[in-house]
């Protein structure tokens, strides 16, 4: 599991919201990210991201790279084989929280 998706697997349990964690840099950073060094770190207006693969998962929208969440967004993963856990549903290549 890589770290991004270890870190929104993590803040998944909490049920508030998305968790902002600074991101492997891949070219840009999204908006509302700033460069640091190796890293996109996020700023204070920043919301949740994730690497893009693919099209971006339900309630999120392409920048740069990256995968960000939309105001009403749910927390998602990057989805590994063929199916997502239970509680989850796919979208793209990614797993969705279903609530």
């Amino acid at each position: 599991m890589s770290t991004t998706t270890l870190a929104f697997f993590l803040m998944t349990t909490s049920g508030l919201s998305l968790a902002l964690e600074p991101l492997v840099k891949q070219g840009s950073c999204p908006s509302g990210y700033r460069t640091q060094g190796d890293y996109c770190v996020p700023g204070s207006g920043a919301r949740g991201a994730l690497p893009k693969s693919g099209n971006c998962p339900a309630g999120y929208y392409t920048s740069s790279n990256y995968c960000v969440a939309g105001k009403n967004a749910k927390p998602a993963i990057e989805k590994v084989g063929s199916s997502c856990p239970a509680g989850w549903y796919t979208s793209g290549n990614y797993c969705v929280r279903s609530r």
